[in-house]
């Protein structure tokens, strides 16, 4: 078999969102004739609490090599574990090149960081690598105008560091093309010397059948007879605050027509273990909405404990961006939980189009800021259409054809084509 080695440096039992892209990847390479070699980082220098029923989701073979990294200390002056870990990962993964026959280095990105461990060791060992966008490096944060702020010298940096990094990429791949465009724009000599292919962030269906084989049961809220239950799953973007804030807005002004509604957001606080760190709460306070329509569990919990919340919701709620980059890994997800989707997005967000082609849910489409009243003055229609939706509901009514190219084989299988371009095998 030819080899891949993959730095995640969160991989499970890591509990962050991120981590299930080198896993689905992990989970499929042999079937196409690569040994996948993981490095990470050793769980005990994550921030946030293992995940051990993730990592059973492992295959058994896997090849895991792992690191150390500088600790967290107090005060927080260095969280990226990109850069505590960065000279040992490196060291790291030199090592393995040298004395393997690795074939392709290909890194996930954030940490952002860790997409400079690809040219350094491009120049050290000559081996073709490739960078993962699983979120857009550069660009503009929420606050980054006012300068020599936090997020001011964010944007400096990633714009400064982000050309040394991709100069001698051979691949650069993105949960969709969005997510590099401006890699191009930037960096215009790449269009001759890398590859550029989205691959969808993707799912696993094998995922939900081992939710039933570990009996986890929910604890955070159960079926009610007469109640609407919701589930908004993962972090919340920077930009989704502005369309949440008109959702309260419709929802306020409409309380009759939601007075059996409510919305469950889970994950969503302001760093993984704090279970009272509330970003939606005081939104929901201000509007009145707090514990009668509105309930949040700002930790995040563990993934398979997620898909057993998704399980016992009524439905799944789709929280995106004013930017049009972003595209939801949610929905694919949601609609493997059997449960039908109510969506807010930008409307070039591929997720639009792939949940209205498969009917699978309802999409409130928007173009930008510019967009957002729109958001409450159509949102209590458009919920009104979805609880007609949800009554003529059949999951085996769902076109799974707009789906396929979201399953981790195929989008393990769409990044072994372009790397065997890449070494020309």
């Amino acid at each position: 078999m030819k080899k891949i080695l993959i730095i995640s440096p969160h991989f499970p039992p890591s509990n962050l969102t991120a981590v299930h892209r080198a896993r689905f990847f992990s989970n499929h390479l042999p079937s196409f004739g690569w040994e996948p070699v993981i490095l990470t980082v050793d769980e005990q220098y994550y921030e946030e609490a293992p995940d051990w029923n993730l990592f059973k989701l492992l295959p058994k073979d896997l090849r895991i090599e792992k690191v150390k990294a500088m600790k967290i200390t107090k005060p927080r002056l260095v969280g990226d574990i990109g850069l505590r870990a960065f000279f040992s990962m490196y060291r790291k993964a030199k090592r393995l090149i040298e004395e393997e026959k690795i074939n392709f280095l290909y890194i996930t990105i954030p940490s952002f960081y860790g997409a400079l461990w690809g040219r350094w060791l491009h120049e050290k060992t000559g081996i073709p690598y490739g960078i993962d966008y699983i979120d857009p490096w550069v660009h503009k944060f929420p606050g980054s105008e006012k300068t020599f702020s936090r997020h001011w010298w964010a944007t400096k940096v990633s714009g400064f560091l982000e050309p040394i990094a991709v100069k001698k990429a051979s691949l650069i791949s993105g949960v969709a093309a969005s997510y590099f465009e401006g890699v191009i724009e930037r960096n215009p000599k790449l269009k001759s010397s890398c590859e550029f292919i989205a691959i969808p962030y993707g799912s696993e269906r094998f995922d939900h059948k081992a939710v039933q084989e570990m009996d986890i049961h929910p604890y955070l809220f159960s079926k009610e007879a007469g109640k609407i239950k919701l589930v908004y799953a993962g972090a919340m973007l920077p930009k989704a605050y502005g369309p949440l804030e008109q959702v309260f807005t419709a929802m306020q002004e409409n309380k009759e027509e939601f007075s059996n509604v409510e919305f469950h957001f889970i994950g969503t606080g302001k760093s993984p273990n704090d279970k009272e760190g509330y970003n939606i709460r005081p939104l929901a306070e201000k509007y009145g909405l707090w514990q009668s329509n509105v309930y949040e569990y700002p930790a995040r919990i563990p993934y398979l404990d997620v898909l057993v919340h998704l399980n016992e919701a009524d439905g799944v709620f789709i929280l995106g961006s004013t930017e049009p980059h972003y595209t939801p890994s949610k929905v694919y997800q949601a609609v493997l939980s059997e449960k039908p989707i109510l969506a807010i997005l930008h409307r070039e967000s591929t997720g639009v189009e792939v949940i209205r082609n498969s009917h699978a849910g309802v999409v409130l489409d928007i173009s930008g800021e510019e967009d957002l009243p729109k958001i409450r003055q159509t949102f209590s229609k458009a919920f009104k259409e979805y609880l007609t939706f949800m009554k003529g509901y059949d999951y085996q009514m769902v076109d799974q054809s707009p789906f396929k190219e979201y399953s981790a084989e195929k989008i393990t299988g769409s990044l072994v084509k372009v790397i065997g371009k890449i070494i020309k095998t």
